[in-house]
């Protein structure tokens, strides 16, 4: 059996550095010889230029990882002994696993890997992914055997994009590693980076199963408070102030109504009914909240038709400004975001859709949504707005802030009721 890395003698590559690999590699570079992978040269450009257009990395960071190099070619990281794979892994327009990154990235690997290094996967995925999906490529490309001439982990990545309190070393790691030795340096090698300490799981399956469960457990949550929106709203009742009537008993969960997308919460659940459906089981109350959080970009939409309708505002020809693209408040990150359900439903009722995010990369929203950001807004020309992302700069602006931009006689709509209920025309 060939002999695993020591701690002092690690040479790290990550493959993908996006919201979860960029972090990663910085904190290991801060500590250990760290090369920094990724095909796309325009993102390893900015980054070797200390930028990250993710804005989850600063300057003091990229200054502080004396010990990182970024590259895109392959032949760079052959020089590793430990390979960290954290490309996306989101769902495909069946909303079945899309695979295809995970499986570019173990060839990759696969191309590299010598006898001795270990490989760990962060990615999320459904049970059993790692060991029946990503490790055969490795061995096929490779020609060396698992668990004999190279070994292999499951370690979750848990980064909340535009949180700046529960960064990676702040959040408890979870590892996991293909036999008892691998668990073990796995375990270490995280240590060295991670300040709440590390959970070693008793196998690969359980750890990433763990990671599935995480958001599949908070897309429920969030399910059952957009139903109830939806019912409260029949029954004339103003959602926020049953949840605050409903949170002053100590153990009720503080979940909020709104649209979920991203690329976690709105995704992980389907790689877990996937993997169940495979051996024979249909899950139910998971799909079913999927289908309600799914379905919540349309009600809104059409829920906002139905106000403008009976305020006197004739619907098609109009002009609405939805404010927010990114999936979460104070981020630039669009994957997923279901604010492009509304703008889709909005412009099915021949309404002209302006969307404002100075968050958001005006081409980046174009070439993944056909969307024309607003960079600058017209006082008095709408007769709508949606406030569908709580960032800061939409919360400053309160609102009569928001109502320069309308016309007289307008709707405004509070998708994450931040605005006081007695200024909006409609909350969530």
């Amino acid at each position: 059996m060939a002999q695993l890395p020591t701690i002092g003698n690690v040479n790290i590559a990550v493959i993908g550095l996006g919201y979860v690999g960029l972090p990663l590699a910085i904190e290991f570079g801060k500590r250990v010889p760290t090369l920094g992978f990724d095909v796309n040269e325009a993102r390893i450009a900015e980054l070797q230029r200390g930028q990250d257009s993710t804005l989850e990395v600063g300057a003091e960071d990229f200054a502080a990882a004396e010990q990182i190099t970024f590259t895109t070619s392959p032949a760079d990281i052959a020089r590793a002994n430990v390979y960290i794979v954290t490309v996306p892994t989101p769902i495909d327009e069946h909303k079945r696993p899309d695979l295809s990154a995970l499986c570019a990235a173990s060839r990759t690997v696969g191309s590299v890997i010598a006898a001795g290094d270990v490989v760990i996967y962060e990615s999320t995925v459904f049970p059993g992914a790692t060991e029946e999906v990503c490790i055969p490529v490795i061995e096929e490309i490779s020609g060396l055997k698992y668990n004999q001439d190279f070994f292999a982990g499951y370690s979750p990545e848990r980064i909340n994009p535009g949180d700046k309190v529960h960064r990676l070393p702040d959040i408890v790691k979870v590892t996991s590693g293909s036999t008892p030795e691998a668990a073990a340096f796995i375990d270490d090698l995280y240590g060295l980076i991670v300040t709440a300490g590390t959970y070693p799981a008793s196998s690969i399956r359980v750890a990433e199963a763990a990671k599935v469960i995480e958001n599949t457990q908070r897309d429920l949550n969030i399910a059952l408070v957009n139903e109830l929106a939806l019912i409260f709203e029949k029954l004339n009742l103003d959602t926020s102030e049953v949840l605050a009537a409903a949170g002053t008993k100590w153990n009720f969960l503080n979940f909020r109504p709104g649209l979920v997308g991203g690329h976690c919460i709105g995704v992980d659940p389907y790689y877990l009914t996937f993997k169940a459906q495979s051996v024979d089981y249909h899950p139910e109350v998971i799909l079913a909240g999927r289908r309600i959080n799914d379905s919540m970009g349309g009600r809104i939409a059409d829920r906002l038709i139905r106000m403008m309708t009976k305020a006197g505002i004739h619907v098609v020809g109009s002009r609405v400004l939805v404010l927010g693209l990114a999936f979460k408040e104070n981020c630039p990150d669009i994957r997923n975001t279901k604010v492009i359900d509304v703008c889709r439903e909005l412009e099915d009722f021949n309404v002209t859709v302006d969307v404002y995010d100075p968050w958001v990369s005006a081409e980046e929203a174009c070439r993944e949504y056909r969307i024309n950001i607003q960079r600058e807004l017209q006082a008095g020309r709408y007769d709508a707005a949606v406030l569908a992302v709580a960032h800061d700069e939409f919360i400053s602006m309160g609102v009569e802030g928001i109502r320069e931009y309308l016309k007289p006689e307008h709707v405004l709509f509070d998708v994450k009721s931040v605005l006081p209920a007695d200024q909006v025309s409609g909350r969530l």
